[in-house]
């Protein structure tokens, strides 16, 4: 099944009730916290479910652990059940955030070993420029069982992330903004910078106009950070491993896949002081 799936395309197959529609929406940062949800209740696509990026899409944070701590596999998996939503259910997911959020939980369905799984293009913007309609009202849902085969490979932890920077068996590719890659204008973590030896993507370089770029553009441009590096020697991190599934959706797109993902991201790294850290 291709990552992305166009508005037009989900407005002409959700009415056949084969396709399960989850709203991602979120908006980073303690004091906005529950914006996603709010939106969600005013007005969401025809039969969405919600799911909170730090309540249903992470685990608990220790301090230690990141600030998006990848959930543990069957509590995701009950959650997901009770959505209606199965290992072989068709699901849409979607933001209003140029896709990041969606790309977690894209990424989080394929770590459990769902197969059928898409982001809209777009978002809720590109739902609403075709004119579909949003909804209040809460869909009723027949909870079903979610066969979880998790795919451990697709990760790597921070002892792996360490290794690397004596074996070099990976690249890391950090998906912040150039200015937080270097330390400027930290707001998120309270320490600024990066791994040693990391590249940087910054994740909103995918997108055009609010929409993934074409998938030969993309090509071309992460085959520029690639060289002779193969999609499956990348390593991916973010902030907290959110938007950096984001660049591992562009790269499916572009036909490049096989990287993998760093889950504690910067904000793992640096709760711990005998990491090394970066700044130019």
């Amino acid at each position: 099944m291709k990552p992305l799936i166009s508005a037009e395309e989900l407005k002409a197959i959700l009415p056949q009730g084969k396709v399960v529609v989850v709203d991602c929406r979120h908006v980073l940062g303690n004091a906005e916290a529950d914006a996603g949800r709010a939106s969600y209740l005013a007005g969401h696509l025809p039969g969405a479910r919600f799911l909170h990026l730090d309540e249903d899409l992470s685990a608990p944070k220790t301090g230690r652990n990141g600030r998006h701590p990848l959930p543990n596999p069957a509590t995701l998996a009950t959650k997901l059940g009770g959505l209606g939503i199965a290992r072989d259910t068709h699901v849409v997911a979607y933001d209003s955030s140029g896709g990041p959020f969606a790309a977690r939980l894209w990424w989080l369905l394929r770590w459990l070993g769902a197969e059928c799984v898409q982001v809209l293009d777009g978002g809720l913007a590109a739902w609403q420029a075709v004119g579909g309609e949003l909804l209040s009202e809460i869909a009723a849902i027949k909870p079903v069982n979610f066969d979880v085969q998790l795919n451990a490979a697709c990760h790597v932890n921070a002892d792996d992330v360490l290794a690397n920077l004596e074996n070099g068996e990976f690249q890391v590719v950090d998906a912040r903004s150039a200015e937080r890659f270097i330390g400027i204008g930290e707001t998120l973590d309270p320490v600024g910078g990066h791994i040693p030896e990391a590249a940087n993507r910054f994740f909103m370089l995918n997108l055009q106009d609010g929409y993934f770029k074409a998938a030969d553009t993309l090509r071309q441009e992460w085959g520029v950070l690639l060289g002779d590096l193969s999609p499956a020697q990348l390593v991916h991190q973010c902030g907290s491993g959110v938007t950096a599934c984001h660049n591992l959706l562009a790269l499916e797109v572009a036909g490049l896949s096989g990287g993998r993902l760093y889950p504690g991201s910067w904000s793992e790294w640096c709760s711990d002081s005998s990491r090394p850290i970066a700044t130019t």
